[in-house]
């Protein structure tokens, strides 16, 4: 008779084989395998301990913690990753989102706050929206008039119960499609990835129109496939390109926001990552030349051309060349303000600059 695995035991099996094979956090490892494989969330597994796994199950999870066992990151063994508000799908190729990089969102939410508050803003998400939702309005109305006209008593006075709730439920999708979308600024994200940055700023500031650029075609079709996913295919553009290669000319000087997390690694320092960085992510996406700051000169470069007057640079970068970044913005000219912010260890990572005007 075959053994029977429950979820404690699949977790007490997996923790001890990751800590065997060097996982510094097996216990974590383990339970988002777990979690990944079952559909349960962590704290649901602690309450389903006698639940046996069924077999399709116990060969995913195989699967996964083999791969795991190897040093591959959880986030491309389990195909996502949460980040702020949102669920993003990750695959290899692609660089993975870090918790640093929700400092960086907040600090171009900041500056599309700014923006709104001098008064800046555009129609472009509330244009898309109204275009896409004038032909659902439609449909929906149609189908509801439709029910409405066909409802009619039996013999014993009665409505067809199922009828009335279909009309019951397009009558709510009609309310549900009556918003409109408040103006909102533009914002320009360079080497967008998973698309993290664009679309965390798209769900949580309404009507802003973000342009999403990455030279990486994979990178490209993945933040596609979150942007619609996550139903933000209105106001998120992802464009394949160098940088701002691509972007339509009349955008460009209207940008409320330019930010970007690009490559900043130093060419030096990317053999000493971590084998779970270093041997799995893109280096496209971490090497960033000699001092790290080969992309960040270009983007200065272009910021001038690309934001609006009063516009707001955010760039993530690495600890130890950041100050440096910070003091080619000074030597530029025409930034009323430059800082560098600290991220979730207190360690220099974002730089702010605010353009004149």
């Amino acid at each position: 008779m075959s053994e029977t695995w429950t979820i404690r035991s699949v977790l007490d099996w997996t923790v001890g084989y990751l800590g065997r094979r060097g996982d510094e956090r097996p216990r974590l490892s383990a339970e988002w395998l777990l979690s990944a494989v079952t559909g349960l969330s962590r704290v649901e597994l602690y309450t389903n301990f006698d639940r046996p796994l069924a077999p399709d199950e116990l060969a995913r999870m195989h699967d996964g913690v083999a791969r795991r066992g190897r040093g591959e990151p959880l986030q491309y063994v389990t195909g996502e990753m949460p980040f702020r508000h949102i669920v993003l799908r990750c695959e290899e190729g692609v660089l993975i989102p870090r918790p640093e990089t929700e400092v960086l969102v907040d600090a171009a939410l900041e500056g599309v706050d700014a923006a709104l508050a001098r008064g800046e803003g555009f129609d472009d998400v509330r244009t898309r929206s109204d275009e896409r939702l004038r032909g659902e309005r439609q449909a929906h109305k149609a189908r509801a008039e439709e029910l409405q006209a066909s409802l009619k008593g039996n013999e014993d006075g009665l409505l067809d119960e199922r009828k009335v709730d279909e009309l019951l439920r397009e009558l709510a999708q009609l309310e549900t499609l009556g918003d409109q979308q408040p103006l909102g600024v533009r914002v320009l994200d360079l080497c967008t990835g998973t698309g993290c940055i664009a679309l965390s700023m798209a769900g949580e500031r309404p009507g802003t129109h973000v342009v999403a650029t990455d030279l990486s075609p994979q990178a490209v079709v993945l933040a596609l496939s979150n942007r619609d996913r996550l139903g933000l295919a209105d106001a998120v553009d992802v464009l394949e390109c160098d940088l701002a290669q691509a972007v339509p000319q009349e955008l460009m000087g209207t940008f409320s926001v330019l930010v970007s997390n690009p490559p900043y690694i130093p060419s030096a320092v990317v053999p000493t990552l971590p084998q779970e960085v270093a041997g799995f992510e893109p280096h496209l996406a971490l090497d960033g030349g000699a001092d790290g700051l080969d992309l960040f000169r270009r983007i200065l470069a272009l910021a001038p051309v690309a934001l609006a007057p009063g516009g707001w640079l955010c760039v993530e970068l690495f600890e130890e060349n950041v100050h440096q970044a910070a003091e080619l913005c000074r030597q530029q000219g025409g930034w009323s303000h430059v800082e560098v912010r600290d991220d979730l260890t207190r360690r220099p990572r974002v730089l702010v600059a605010v353009r004149e005007g």
